[in-house]
């Protein structure tokens, strides 16, 4: 990954994250993502959706110094 100029470690939760928080962002719902990534506990797969991570990110480039 180094080659290729990535520095950040992902890895197979990374990708998990990534499809649950794009399923979710089309209008999926959690209960369904849920059964997708087979968790017995919406709580679970909760913390796998990033949704509120990137307006965490818009917010924070709002700091001009």
């Amino acid at each position: 990954m180094e080659a290729a100029g990535i520095r950040t470690h992902i890895g197979c939760h990374s990708f998990r994250a990534t499809g649950i928080t794009e399923y979710l962002k089309n209008g999926g719902r959690l209960e369904i993502a849920q059964q997708m990534a087979n968790h017995e506990s919406s709580r679970t797969t909760g913390l796998y959706d990033r949704r509120g991570d990137q307006i965490k990110l818009d917010e924070v480039e709002r700091i001009a110094i």
